[in-house]
């Protein structure tokens, strides 16, 4: 049976590559919109975080037309963030080979208050689409970030994905909860309207190729 899962969506968030100008939009024209879609139980159970009183927790939807197997093949590798988030200047893994465990080491471009990320893989469900890792040391202000991103065919059938990224991490000292949720929204928004983007393109040339066979 279908749940009601209730989520934060960003209105009309600009896609850019320059993280402080998103940033300074996004303090100056984001509104908070109520959205409520259908998800599967097996899928919404993903999003419960616990959030303590000094944390924030928030999620985002993105609908991509394209099959479940293609979004999947960008998001499920914890070794190349960088093929689809912008924000993301390198990666390395420095230790594991993909599997639930795997640490990797993200750089991250010019403008961000942060300049690395050391991040640890913690679900990799390839049956669910389901694909979770937790930030554990890094040079950044974003301590106890965990993060879980779902994916799930759209209610009508039509071929599209839903994808869901939900979070929960630490309010920073001197920020208050919905500065927070900004600023980590924006970036998530935008690295899945460049999934959405990257991934529509390809299934749009996958069709294209067909049509001329």
């Amino acid at each position: 049976m279908p749940s009601n899962l209730i989520l934060q969506r960003i209105k009309d968030t600009p896609t850019t590559t320059a993280a402080a100008a998103a940033y300074k939009q996004a303090q100056q024209h984001q509104r908070w919109t109520p959205c409520t879609t259908e998800v599967p139980d097996h899928i919404a159970r993903y999003h419960t975080h616990t959030v303590s009183p000094y944390q924030c927790c928030s999620a985002v939807i993105q609908e991509i037309s394209a099959p479940v197997s293609t979004v999947w093949s960008f998001v499920r590798r914890f070794d190349n963030p960088q093929a689809y988030k912008h924000f993301v200047k390198s990666c390395n893994v420095i230790v594991g080979n993909g599997n639930v465990g795997t640490l990797r080491e993200v750089h991250v471009i010019s403008g961000l208050p942060a300049v690395s990320s050391t991040e640890r893989l913690e679900i990799l469900d390839d049956e669910r689409h389901v694909m979770s890792f937790s930030v554990v040391g890094g040079d950044h202000r974003l301590a106890n970030y965990r993060s879980v991103t779902t994916l799930h065919p759209v209610a009508n059938g039509g071929g599209g994905t839903v994808v869901i990224e939900s979070y929960v991490v630490d309010i920073p000292q001197g920020n208050t909860r919905e500065e927070t949720c900004i600023f980590v929204d924006t970036i998530v928004k935008c690295n899945l309207q460049s999934l959405a983007q990257i991934v529509e393109d390809i299934a749009r040339r996958n069709i294209s190729s067909e049509r001329t066979l």
